[in-house]
């Protein structure tokens, strides 16, 4: 299932340069980076700052693509096609989140 997300209203601003998003490794060492399950595509996170008027809150968005995404600390960016997708392994739970892309806008923090 898909929940899609509204961001009407929203302003997002990075706040984390892009990172690898990597597999667990062994004995404290970053396993390689993760692909996308259909398109094999490789997977980049970007913590970004969602603000509203009811307040702000930071997450982490997951982009698959071969080349990391271009955006900077401090940009102001739309995503395409947000969605939400809610987890739970070994006890614990939570929401990931993952878009199409990040477009810049030519707005700054």
């Amino acid at each position: 299932m898909k929940l899609n997300i509204d961001t009407t209203g929203k302003t997002f601003t990075v706040c984390r340069a892009v990172e690898e998003k990597r597999e667990q490794g062994e004995k404290g060492r970053p396993g390689r980076q993760k692909t996308d399950r259909n398109t094999d595509e490789l997977l980049w996170t970007v913590q970004v700052m969602v603000l509203d008027v009811s307040g702000g809150e930071v997450i982490n968005v997951t982009l698959a693509g071969n080349t990391a995404p271009k955006v900077t600390v401090g940009a102001v960016v739309v995503p395409v096609e947000l969605e939400a997708i809610p987890w739970a392994t070994n006890g614990k739970n939570g929401v990931a989140y993952k878009a199409k892309a990040l477009n810049a806008t030519n707005a700054k923090a």
